[in-house]
């Protein structure tokens, strides 16, 4: 072994041998195994020997949808993690909304990219009332071409440039597919009401430019907002026509 280094849920281990090196790096959910040797049987040869006996990650449950999670970290600054989650399908939970809610609902849970106009997705009304299930519904029913991203501290994300322009950007696929990703921030009661411009400074204004602006230019990004206000409190910029895919009341 040459070298290794670690934090709390990551290490990496860097080791040589006659013709080969090897670099290993774990985290809590796996690890990524990289061979450089002479030749290809011998780089063949190390990476079996290194990863025998592994376990492959266990198969997504039907059941479960992968969510990612973003925050800063004090050490490491902007991370992504993921998740599996759990989410019933769309005919399980509909019951549980108004008939109104239901119909918008129907008509986003179908949604594909060929139907994307706006970029914002707004649910707002009473804590309570269903609009977090409803996400995590409409992660299920979108898991074919979407990537749904949480954004724990949603507050800081506005307010510091390097880490928006970290989520703006995005990662590319695994599989190298071009998917579109929703990003979730629940609860910005302060970010969107009409006062926001002044309360909230540039932030509000970084929102609309990710959702329409230069920023989000190219990039296959959705904005997903939460909160407990009336429509008639929200600042006029965020509910004019064209910028959200739908804007729902979610109701008792």
């Amino acid at each position: 072994m040459l070298r290794s280094a670690w934090d709390d849920d990551r290490s990496a281990t860097l080791a040589e041998g006659e013709g080969w090196t090897l670099l290993v790096s774990r985290w809590n959910r796996g690890a990524d195994v990289t061979v450089t040797a002479t030749s290809a049987d011998l780089a063949a040869k190390i990476l079996d020997e290194t990863t025998d006996g592994a376990a492959d990650e266990p198969e997504p449950q039907p059941e479960n949808v992968t969510m990612g999670f973003w925050y800063v970290s004090p050490r490491r600054g902007p991370h992504r993690t993921t998740r599996q989650i759990s989410a019933g399908t769309w005919e399980e939970v509909r019951p549980n909304y108004t008939a109104p809610v239901a119909d918008a609902m129907d008509r986003l849970m179908a949604t594909t990219p060929d139907d994307i106009s706006g970029r914002l997705l707004l649910l707002h009304g009473p804590p309570g009332t269903g609009k977090t299930s409803a996400l995590r519904t409409l992660a299920r029913s979108w898991r074919d071409w979407c990537q749904v991203d949480c954004v724990l501290d949603p507050e800081r994300l506005f307010s510091d440039v390097g880490y928006l322009m970290d989520i703006a950007i995005g990662e590319d696929d695994s599989t190298g597919r071009s998917r579109w990703r929703l990003l979730l921030l629940e609860d910005c009661d302060e970010l969107i009401r009409g006062e926001a411009k002044h309360t909230a400074g540039q932030a509000l204004s970084r929102l609309l430019n990710l959702t329409d602006g230069l920023l989000g230019q190219g990039r296959n990004v959705l904005v997903g907002v939460t909160t407990n206000e009336d429509l008639e409190r929200l600042h006029p910029a965020v509910v004019r026509p064209g910028r959200c895919l739908a804007r729902i009341e979610v109701g008792p």
